[in-house]
């Protein structure tokens, strides 16, 4: 355990990277099981209350920005256990990490006590209910003591006889030995021997390579950054009250305007002795035209957007503490309407994203490059778009750090890096056969194999979106109903260009979308992706208006919607009419291999529905729509059946329909 001083990292080196994370009797986790850490990005998804933040508030512990926000105490140890803990008397662990020590990290232990001394890259620190960081490291003291006599300036004879002595500390313990016979006049230590003693001094009281080691890695662990919803910087703040309250600077929102002003090398007293109106405008304008670049360079929502700094006298009827003093006031102008407004009256999402652009700019100002990065919900009011344009952010800007966020939107999961996803859930088990029910708290999933539905719903619903995107494998898209068009199409299409007659336009890509309810849902989905689209629905009963509908939907173009009532030439009709009863009729009979009796008849009895497949429905056992176009497609185009050429004609009127809405090839 080192019990040093924490000095600051060396500003812009690239350190060591966390590799697992392992958090243990924290607020509702009680122990959440190791879980990896992505090199770059780690994405931690879960459900409201299911422990993500407590997760993040115990890393930053480890080594956070603000050393008071380092200590672990009785009020975050789980409420149910304190009392047994307190009786206990132990002294518990709260976080367990691994790390991997980059080059520069050996590099720089090395210069300390040679090569050869940490035998593995691995490091564990451990931090808990207890005054000090636990640290574990491989170290090599043998190795490091013939390094340290290697580069001491000794003759050979007094290297030889420290050598025997095998460690620093019996090198140690000789040299003061024979240090303190010179008081009684015998032999003294030479000026080469009195500065090796001098020098195992930097091995501390412990006399071990293990102590110089440790300290110089404890300066090059990463500071651990949390950001939050609550940090978002007001749009109006008073210098007089920022001065006045005590308290006021460790606001989480006035500590992102105490950076923006850092940003232009200033701190609050600093504006009130600026005593002219050109050399203070000069340095708002610069801050506004830094920011308004960065910001909009990802901020996708409103490009017509400026930022303003304005830096006035408070007016008496404004509320205080705004009404007197000096104020500073951000503002957002819209180039396009030509009005600002307050940022205060923005969009949560924006003032969320602002602020965190502010206050990372300074931290990293601060502290230079050796941080890791943790976001609580990043941009939970964020719209979808932006949601996206946060997550592009993070992957281009900040993953040179390491990043840890959770979130509980789909918008939020990168779905081409799904590895990097942890998923986070409280677990409770209930007794069965009077056993005690099991609260186990808060587990970490490495392997994304939650098996709670609410934990996985962010997950389902970021893969069912990235799968919607790729159904259009083409740029011509045709929305059919259901499975049944998918296979009836192509096998009539086949049919008639093996007859030198018009098939369906290799260009058409079919997409089913289950059902006349679910097409409008899909146009609007893929509306925006310059696809040209065309629909072939059924059309029955209590189908008419949302037929009519789609006729005029915007999202059409015109004659882009086709009813099969058109083409089976009656007012109600499926795909199976177009196909013709006395066809479709032979080809259920022999899908099913249906006997004399059970047999659909060729002449259409009396009271028949007008539809053929619900005819189907009501006489063959357990028919299912989809198996007589199966059965079709593994009978070869020689099959044949009464009716199929007058079917033949009625889908080839069909596929130039359609071929026709195609742009000339």
């Amino acid at each position: 355990m080192y019990n040093g001083p924490f000095p600051g990292p060396d500003d812009g080196v690239t350190n060591m990277k966390l590799k697992t994370v392992r958090v243990k009797n924290f607020k509702c986790v009680k122990d959440s099981t190791e879980f990896g850490v992505d090199p770059k990005v780690t994405c931690l998804v879960g459900k409201n209350e299911s422990g993500k933040t407590a997760i993040l508030q115990a890393v930053e512990k480890l080594n956070p920005l603000n050393a008071a926000k380092g200590k672990f105490d009785g009020l975050d140890y789980p409420r149910s256990e304190w009392s047994e803990y307190q009786e206990s008397g132990r002294t518990d662990d709260a976080i367990v990490t691994t790390w991997e020590l980059e080059d520069a990290d050996v590099s720089a232990v090395q210069k300390l006590v040679g090569e050869g001394v940490l035998p593995s890259k691995e490091l564990v620190i451990k931090k808990g209910y207890y005054a000090d960081w636990h640290w574990t490291i491989e170290v090599d003291e043998a190795q490091a003591f013939q390094n340290f006599l290697a580069a001491a300036n000794l003759h050979e004879e007094e290297r030889a006889v420290l050598a025997a002595a095998g460690s620093f500390k019996a090198a140690a313990a000789q040299l003061n030995a024979k240090k303190a016979q010179a008081k009684e006049g015998a032999e003294t230590l030479s000026p080469r021997e009195q500065t090796v003693l001098a020098n195992l001094a930097r091995f501390g009281k412990s006399l071990r390579a293990w102590e110089p080691v440790t300290s110089e890695l404890f300066k090059r662990l990463p500071k651990m950054v949390y950001f939050d919803q609550y940090f978002r910087m007001p749009g109006q703040v008073s210098l007089a009250d920022l001065e006045a309250r005590a308290e006021a600077k460790d606001e989480p929102g006035n500590q992102v305007f105490l950076a923006l002003l850092a940003m232009i090398g200033h701190k609050p007293e600093d504006l009130k002795n600026i005593g002219q109106f050109e050399t203070l405008t000069a340095e708002l304008e610069a801050a506004s035209n830094r920011l308004t670049r960065d910001i909009f360079s990802f901020w996708s929502q409103n490009k017509n957007l400026e930022v303003q700094f304005l830096f006035t006298q408070g007016m008496p009827n404004d509320p205080p503490p705004f009404n007197s003093g000096q104020i500073m006031r951000t503002r957002i102008k819209n180039l396009r309407h030509g009005v600002s407004t307050s940022f205060d009256e923005r969009s949560t999402g924006f003032v969320w994203f602002f602020s965190f652009l502010v206050w990372f700019s300074q931290v990293r100002k601060h502290y230079g490059d050796n941080l890791v990065i943790l976001l609580d919900e990043p941009g939970l009011a964020l719209h979808a778009k932006a949601q996206a344009d946060l997550l592009r952010y993070i992957d281009k800007k900040l993953s040179t750090y390491q990043v840890i966020y959770s979130t509980h939107s789909p918008f939020m999961i990168d779905s081409g890096n799904l590895l990097r996803v942890r998923t986070v859930e409280d677990v409770f088990l209930p007794g069965q056969d009077g056993d005690e029910d099991q609260d186990l708290g808060t587990k970490v999933g490495d392997q994304v194999l939650s098996t709670d539905s609410d934990t996985l719903f962010p997950l389902r619903a970021c893969l069912g979106y990235e799968i919607t995107q790729t159904l259009f494998v083409g740029e011509h898209a045709l929305l059919v109903e259901g499975p049944s068009e998918l296979l009836y199409l192509p096998w009539f299409s086949r049919k008639l260009l093996s007859l030198d007659r018009t098939g369906l336009d290799r260009r058409w890509s079919l997409t089913p979308c289950g059902g006349i309810d679910k097409i409008p849902a899909f146009l609007s989905l893929f509306s925006g992706q310059k696809l040209h689209i065309a629909t072939l629905v059924d059309y029955a009963v209590g189908q008419k208006k949302k037929v009519e509908q789609m006729l005029r939907s915007k999202l059409l173009q015109d004659g882009h919607v086709l009813t099969a009532d058109v083409y089976a030439e009656q007012e109600q009709a499926d795909i199976e009419d177009v196909i013709g009863r006395e066809a479709y009729v032979a080809l259920v009979n022999a899908c099913y291999g249906l006997q004399a009796e059970k047999m659909l008849s060729a002449e259409k009895p009396v009271d028949a529905p007008m539809r053929c497949v619900q005819e189907a429905e009501l006489t063959v056992d357990g028919f299912d729509h989809f198996r007589p176009a199966e059965f079709l497609t593994k009978q070869g185009l020689d099959f044949q059946v009464p009716g199929l050429e007058k079917a033949l004609d009625r889908f080839e009127v069909l596929f130039r329909d359609l071929n026709a809405l195609l742009p000339k090839a």
